[in-house]
């Protein structure tokens, strides 16, 4: 049998330490991360030095531009680390690092890193894009690293893990952690709201049914709305969007919320006093409309390659003290106007927008009971090719 791998390598400046990896995007089962594993070079002038390597989580939370006088908007988390050279005794090694090592010779050593299960996800908040000289959006307006989280694996010589590496022996590799949604739906969200007047007879009742729980990218939401109209008042107009939430965990006042798609009609309105009515609303939230609005959260990039607005975080604990990094949720919203005097009736849904498994790709752990899933939880080749191994210089 034949196995193709797609590997990436990367050096240290003086080119004496050299990593591979198989893959970049490491998936989070919820109940376990996938292991970080690949392999070292070594130079046989670093034979007499030690090897250390970590996994870094950098979350930055500011911008680059403010950090003035010291003050620095960015925080390394330290999430594994390990001596690789000497290496230990024993270690258990993949068909992959098995392969590299045949191929690379006696100077490569296997490494595997686990990380911890409540690491966060991979993600970036969207920077502002305008023109200096008429404010249109054509450029970027803000220079340096976004705001987020991002994943590293750091390699470098010293004696021990605490070592401030020089950069001519310290080489970086940008990795992500990324989640994928679930293949069992969670329970089929629907809400009913109601509203009464304090001067005036009967209620107002607005039910809002999604079709599912669960929506890949770029699929439409069908938002079933009924209205039933039993007090004296008039609905003019409807307003259905979804929303972005954003939780930075690490401010105690660090949750927004942005619209990233909506839709508002007077289709079958007015609803007069004693009628009713019943319609489908259909939401696509897409990246494609939101470029310009500063604060969406994106999926973590690798240097310039296309992005989607982030996924829903699936969490392994309830307990907000076990989360940390940026925390994304969505909800769809649907707001009744009734005018000045009779205000307005709103009803929320919460559900989950991710990305699907690859079609190469199969979950290595099996689900748990659906009772137990993390989405009911969510109610508020034998040959390497050299050629196919591609430089990376991105962090």
């Amino acid at each position: 049998m034949v196995y193709n791998f797609r590997i990436f390598k990367k050096c240290s400046p003086n080119g004496k330490l050299t990593i591979y990896l198989g893959k970049r995007d490491f998936v989070d089962h919820i109940s376990e991360i996938e292991p970080v594993d690949g392999v070292v070079v070594i130079d046989d002038d670093y034979k007499d030095r030690k090897v250390f390597g970590q996994i870094v989580c950098s979350f930055r939370y500011g911008r680059e531009q403010d950090e003035t006088m010291g003050l620095n908007f960015q925080k390394d988390l330290y999430l594994a680390s390990e001596q690789l050279y000497p290496p230990p005794e024993k270690y258990n090694t993949t068909k992959l690092q098995d392969r590299l090592i045949k191929k690379l010779g006696p100077n490569a050593f296997p490494f595997t890193f686990r990380l911890p299960p409540n690491a966060p996800s991979s993600v970036t908040i969207q920077q502002v894009f305008k023109n200096e000289v008429d404010y249109t959006i054509t450029g970027p307006d803000e220079e340096g690293k976004p705001c987020g989280v991002y994943y590293y694996i750091k390699l470098f010589v010293g004696e021990s893990e605490i070592d401030r590496p020089h950069k001519r022996s310290l080489v970086c590799l940008g990795i992500r952690k990324i989640q994928f949604a679930p293949s069992k739906q969670g329970r089929q969200p629907c809400t009913v709201v109601r509203k009464d007047f304090m001067l005036s007879p009967g209620e107002l009742e607005l039910e809002v049914t999604l079709d599912k729980q669960v929506y890949l990218h770029g699929e439409k939401i069908a938002v079933n709305v009924c209205i039933r109209n039993n007090s004296n008042k008039v609905v003019k107009k409807i307003k259905a969007m979804v929303q972005q939430g954003v939780d930075v965990v690490l401010f105690q006042n660090g949750q927004y919320r942005t619209c990233v798609a909506t839709i508002e009609t007077q289709e079958g309105c007015p609803i007069h006093p004693g009628s009713s009515l019943q319609k489908i609303i259909h939401l696509t939230p897409l990246l494609i409309f939101n470029k310009n609005r500063r604060g969406v959260a994106l999926d973590g990039q690798l240097k310039d390659e296309e992005t989607s607005l982030a996924s829903t975080t699936l969490l392994a604990s309830s307990d907000p003290s076990d989360v940390f990094g940026i925390v994304v949720s969505y909800a769809v919203k649907v707001k009744l106007y009734l005018g000045a005097l009779g205000g307005e009736l709103t009803a929320e849904l919460p559900f989950v927008l991710m990305h699907p498994w690859p079609s190469t790709e199969k979950p290595a752990v099996k689900e748990k009971d659906t009772s137990d899933s993390p989405v009911n939880a969510f109610q508020h080749q034998d040959t390497f090719d050299r050629g196919a191994i591609s430089d990376d210089d991105s962090n």
